[in-house]
C-alpha cells in the first residue's frame, strides 16, 4: 500500500487503513508530511492520533465533523482521534502535517512542563478552534517559520524527535495566546464555552478555580456563578472541576511517566494523598 496516496504514509509498518472504519492508525510517536495537491485523495476519516495541520498555501473548505470551514494560507488546525475530516480543495494547497500520539513521553524535556499544559489545553478545547486559528500578523510569521523548521526535519524524525516536539510546544504557546476566549476583553462573554475554556486553562492552579475568581473573570458575583453554571451545564461547578481534573490525572497515571508527587505539584494539590482521593 505504500505510495498509494500522495502526502500520507501507506507503509504497512506505520499505517493501517481500515476501509470499513475509515480510520488511519499511526504507531510511531511523531510523523511529518509536507505535500501539495490540487485534489484531495482521501475519504472522510478519523485517526488514532492527533494531527496539527498547517495550510502553507491554497484555499478551500475543511470539513470537520460534518461542518465546513473555509480555509486559506496560514490556517492552523488541531484534530484529535474523535474528529472526522476531509478537505475540499479550490486552489492547489500545500499541507504541512505533524502527527503525534503519545505526548506524555516528552514530559522530561527541560522547561517543557508549562508548555505541555498549553498544548493540553488546546487538545481539550479543540471545539473552540475548529475553524482554525486567526493569528496576529506577528504570530502568523512565527508559526510559519516554526512549520518551516518542522518540514525541514521530516526526513529523519527518529533522530530529530525531541527537536520536533519542542517546535510543537512552541507552536502551542503561540496558538493559545490567540484563542479568542482568552484575549483580554472588558466585555467578557458569559458564554458557557468561554467558561469551560477558563476552567481548562486554569485547572492546574486551584486559586483560579474558586467561585469568587471565576465570577470576577466573567463579571458575575460569587453567589450567582454556581447556580448559573448548574442551570446551563447540568452539573455543578464543583463536580465539573473535579471530573475534569480527574480525567487529566488519570491520563498521567496511565502513561506511567508521572509519580503521584509530581502530579500533586503540577495541579497545586496538597500532597499525594490528595491525588489518591481524587482518582479513588
Amino acid at each position: 500500500m505504500q505510495g498509494r496516496q500522495p502526502g500520507y504514509w501507506y507503509n504497512s509498518a506505520t499505517f493501517l487503513y481500515l476501509s470499513d472504519m475509515k480510520r488511519y492508525h499511526q504507531y510511531q510517536p511523531l510523523l511529518i508530511s509536507d505535500f501539495e495537491v490540487s485534489e484531495w485523495q482521501h475519504p472522510v476519516h478519523k485517526h488514532n492520533h492527533y494531527e496539527l495541520i498547517y495550510i502553507k498555501k491554497g484555499r478551500g473548505a475543511h470539513i470537520i465533523n460534518q461542518v465546513p470551514y473555509p480555509y486559506k494560507a496560514g490556517r492552523v488546525y488541531l484534530l484529535g482521534p474523535d474528529d472526522e475530516h476531509y478537505f475540499e480543495i479550490n486552489a492547489a494547497t500545500r499541507f504541512v502535517y505533524l502527527k503525534f500520539n503519545d505526548p506524555y513521553r516528552y514530559k522530561d524535556l527541560s522547561g517543557a512542563g508549562y508548555s505541555w499544559q498549553k498544548l493540553e489545553y488546546l487538545i481539550k478545547s479543540r471545539e473552540t478552534h475548529a475553524a482554525g486559528f486567526a493569528l496576529t500578523p506577528a504570530d502568523q510569521h512565527i508559526v510559519d517559520q516554526l512549520f518551516n523548521v518542522i518540514a525541514a526535519l521530516k526526513n529523519d524524525t527518529d533522530h530529530n524527535e525531541q527537536l520536533i516536539w519542542l517546535q510543537l510546544l512552541a507552536i502551542a504557546n503561540v496558538l493559545q495566546r490567540n484563542m479568542p476566549e482568552l484575549r483580554t476583553d472588558t466585555n467578557r462573554s458569559r458564554d458557557m464555552q468561554a467558561v469551560f475554556c477558563y476552567l481548562h486553562k486554569h485547572i492546574y492552579t486551584p486559586e483560579h478555580l474558586r467561585a469568587v475568581a471565576i465570577a470576577a473573570n466573567f463579571n458575575m458575583t460569587a453567589d450567582y456563578i454556581g447556580p448559573w453554571f448548574k442551570r446551563n451545564a447540568g452539573i455543578t461547578l464543583r463536580e465539573y472541576i473535579h471530573d475534569y481534573r480527574k480525567t487529566l490525572i488519570d491520563q498521567r497515571i496511565a502513561s506511567k511517566q508521572y509519580s503521584l508527587k509530581e502530579i500533586a505539584a503540577e495541579f497545586g494539590l496538597t500532597d499525594e494523598s490528595h491525588v489518591k482521593k481524587i482518582v479513588a
